[in-house]
């Protein structure tokens, strides 16, 4: 995939968020709360993309002088979209893994339409907060990611463009 420059995050942002809140809304009772050979129902997943995206809300809202002081600036280039992807491919296949704040607990189908609701906030916030993001900022300061350890602000977000896709793959595997 070529995505590289701000406005094109911002439009991968708006597609496969809006894409994953489009596939969930139909869904039954039973499709939204199954839990197929105990993998997480399409309700968990959805908690759980707010889960990773919520702390973005904070850390693109930081000055630039706090992300310094938390977390450092990186020492090399951003990497690609597809290198990113590339490396978190190869952390799940080693058993990376959700863990503590990002592991769901059990979504009923009530809170569906307000869990959809909440993920279109959510993404409007990111991307509002994106959008006053320098460029060269996003290949400067880096945060921390529970599987792939420091990455660049721009890479965190080719990271939760791809972790949209990644689930509503998984869902559309199996439901």
């Amino acid at each position: 995939m070529s995505i590289e420059y701000k406005p094109e995050i911002i439009s991968a942002l708006n597609e496969k968020i809006d894409a994953f809140n489009n596939y969930i809304a139909p869904l039954s009772k039973e499709q939204f709360e199954a839990t197929p050979n105990g993998k997480w129902s399409a309700g968990q997943n959805l908690d759980h993309l707010i889960r990773a995206i919520k702390p973005l809300q904070l850390a693109y809202r930081l000055p630039k002088f706090a992300l310094l002081i938390l977390f450092g600036k990186t020492n090399r280039p951003s990497r690609t979209y597809d290198d990113l992807v590339t490396k978190y491919k190869t952390k799940l296949a080693t058993g990376g893994k959700a863990s503590g704040p990002f592991i769901p607990p059990v979504i009923s189908f009530e809170r569906k339409e307000a869990l959809i609701r909440k993920y279109k906030e959510q993404k409007q916030k990111l991307i509002a907060r994106v959008e006053k993001q320098e460029e060269k900022d996003l290949d400067t300061y880096i945060l921390p990611h529970p599987l792939l350890g420091k990455v660049t602000l721009r890479e965190m977000l080719y990271f939760t463009i791809h972790h949209n896709e990644h689930h509503l793959q998984l869902l559309k595997n199996r439901i």
